[in-house]
């Protein structure tokens, strides 16, 4: 079949109305920019004749039940079918707190995006002739209650009754925690980990015996895109955090029924009273960065001193920011061999060395 087809993803929303914004010290998200930077965002997808738009997941800054409600309507009125799942910070606990909405309750705010059925959790639609989505929901809860990246199995039985139902279609899959590892040791780090499912492999076998080689995650807040098992997980940064992007993409199939998919990022640079936006978040992950770079200075691999870690903490201010940015390359050559070779692994490198440059603009062959 050929297909010929524009959609774009924006992730990490984080939307949250002025009366219920938290001005938490440590915070890495510019939440007070949510609303009026996806208002920038949908004038441009405005013009852009899409045939839809995925939002994998934290629609809110933490799961308030006006946020939602806000946010649901909003999306109403734009001109192109959405599609949405759920976040870690959109259903935080699993029932309701009084600040935020349970986990069942999500579906039954977003009928009109993908929960057709707002008893189940997860879903699929034909989202035009030939092109199957499929939304997964991979917010779990322990026994203690502590929120999990998980796939349970009786969703994972109907993605495989699904899959057996599509064949000959396009699938696209969209989860919100990463199906393949972004950052070098991220399944097993424990800074990393906490953002990818825990049965990342169990269902990257479930797609690609299905010949399924497409699937878009958020929660990261960076730009980047992964490749492991026949799958690429194009992972888009959040509209509230450093450098505040969206993606716009398009499938298009040449003379030979080859499918080609097309990978264009844009950035949101200022909104009013935020001029000078990106400059700005930048320093502003900058000045929070400091606890996290000592953790993987300090935490195994490299397991250094506090006191050798202090040393090298200021040379990486703009590390994440740098890597949130995608197609990142980095030179430490004042570092010692072992950090010098840990933190340039981080590197956006082909096979061969050379600059990937895949993260924001690129063209994928998909068979």
């Amino acid at each position: 079949m050929t297909l010929n087809f524009r959609f774009a993803v924006v992730s990490d929303l984080h939307v949250g109305l002025p009366h219920t914004i938290w001005d938490h010290p440590s915070r890495f998200h510019l939440v007070e920019i949510s609303i009026p930077a996806l208002e920038l965002i949908m004038e441009h997808l405005k013009q852009q004749k899409l045939d839809f738009l995925l939002l994998p997941g934290d629609l809110t800054q933490h799961g308030e039940p006006d946020n939602h409600a806000w946010l649901q309507k909003w999306l109403s009125q734009l001109p192109f079918p959405v599609y949405v799942v759920p976040g870690n910070h959109d259903v935080p606990s699993l029932l309701p707190d009084g600040g935020s909405i349970g986990l069942n309750d999500f579906p039954y705010y977003y009928r009109q995006f993908g929960y057709s059925n707002p008893e189940q959790l997860y879903y699929t639609c034909e989202v035009m002739p030939g092109v199957q989505l499929i939304g997964l929901n991979s917010n779990q809860f322990d026994d203690s209650g502590q929120q999990l990246g998980h796939l349970d199995e009786q969703q994972l039985v109907w993605l495989e009754q699904v899959l057996s139902q599509n064949k000959g279609k396009l699938v696209l899959v969209m989860v919100h925690h990463n199906v393949v590892e972004h950052m070098p040791g991220q399944a097993n780090h424990p800074l990393g980990r906490r953002y990818m499912l825990d049965n990342a492999p169990v269902l990257r076998k479930i797609l690609k015996t299905a010949g399924v080689n497409l699937v878009f995650t958020g929660h990261l807040h960076v730009q980047d895109v992964a490749y492991q098992d026949g799958i690429y997980d194009i992972t888009t940064g959040s509209v509230v955090s450093y450098p505040h992007p969206y993606r716009i993409l398009q499938l298009r199939t040449n003379e030979r029924g080859k499918r080609w998919l097309q990978i264009e990022s844009y950035r949101v640079e200022s909104v009013p009273g935020w001029e000078n936006l990106s400059q700005r978040s930048r320093e502003w992950v900058g000045d929070r960065s400091y606890p996290f770079t000592l953790r993987l200075l300090t935490d195994p691999p490299l397991s250094l001193s506090t006191a050798e870690a202090e040393k090298l903490a200021p040379s990486l201010r703009y590390f994440w920011a740098n890597i949130a940015a995608g197609d990142a390359l980095f030179h430490f050559p004042e570092f010692s061999p072992a950090a010098r070779r840990y933190f340039e692994a981080f590197s956006a490198l082909t096979n061969d060395g050379k600059p990937a440059l895949i993260d924001n603009h690129t063209t994928l062959l998909l068979g």
